[in-house]
């Protein structure tokens, strides 16, 4: 029962582990595709983002700034603090 109580004792005094521990426990609101979903503040990768936000991996993710679209690379990290917008689109480019 000693190593029980010292595991108790561990998970009492240390902070929760999650799955992404440098998301905040806090969520907050941002806006995609005209949609408003809430989710942890916090640092992400792109990529992750967009799984968070039910955002179709295939497409370009977008933040709004000042009225301009602002394409996120999917391997970069982007930090949320609430209010964001962000916009989806088909990738643009390539050759017919």
């Amino acid at each position: 029962m000693k190593a029980e109580e010292t595991e108790q004792k561990k998970s009492e005094s240390a902070p929760a582990s999650h799955e992404h521990p440098e998301h905040g426990k806090d969520k907050v609101i941002v806006a995609v595709d005209g949609v408003e979903k809430r989710i942890h503040r916090g640092s992400y990768v792109v990529a992750e983002l967009k799984a968070a936000l039910d955002v179709d991996p295939t497409r370009v993710l977008n933040e709004v700034i000042d009225g301009e679209f602002k394409p996120l690379d999917d391997t970069k990290r982007i930090t949320i603090k609430g209010g964001e917008v962000f916009v989806s689109q088909v990738p643009q480019g390539g050759s017919s």
